[in-house]
């Protein structure tokens, strides 16, 4: 049976490195997106040898996604962050932050899903928009920190293993 794409859920946390709280504050992804897949976009090396094989490596990914449209809503946590990194011209690590991937399709006798937590930074791309609403698309650059565990929809929190 396929799984709908619903039941792979992503949760960037508003809370950023830089923040003065400890708070995570987890905000799911997708309520204006038709689409949001990050990209791997591998590090591939090939060689030939004069047998005329070719042997190929991937040593690495640089993975990406990008958040386009997001709908800047009052009272949001995430919105209010990103308007903060236009408004500060922030760089480095006030961009870092972290977000989780959930597995809604293997629930646990608790209620919490296998989740995979990773490290990111947040790259504004514009602001602004047209008549349908004030919009900030952001890319979500994923560093390869992960730590693995569990996620509960129910109480936005992660559980590292």
């Amino acid at each position: 049976m396929k799984i709908q794409r619903k039941y792979m859920a992503h949760y960037l946390n508003a809370h950023f490195a830089s923040d003065s709280t400890d708070k995570d504050d987890y905000i799911r992804l997708g309520k204006d997106l038709e689409e949001y897949s990050p990209e791997l976009s591998a590090n591939v090396e090939k060689k030939s040898n004069i047998l005329g094989q070719t042997s190929v490596t991937i040593d690495s990914y640089q993975k990406q996604g990008e958040v386009s449209p997001y709908y800047a809503e009052e009272g949001d946590a995430l919105f209010t962050k990103l308007q903060a990194i236009i408004d500060g011209d922030m760089v480095l690590d006030d961009l870092k932050t972290d977000i989780v991937e959930v597995k809604l399709w293997d629930k646990d006798s608790a209620g919490a899903y296998p989740a995979v937590k990773e490290e990111c930074y947040i790259e504004i791309v514009s602001y602004g928009g047209d008549t349908t609403g004030y919009q900030i698309p952001f890319n979500v650059h994923y560093t390869g920190v992960k730590s693995k565990g569990t996620f509960n929809p129910a109480t936005n929190t992660f559980t590292a293993e």
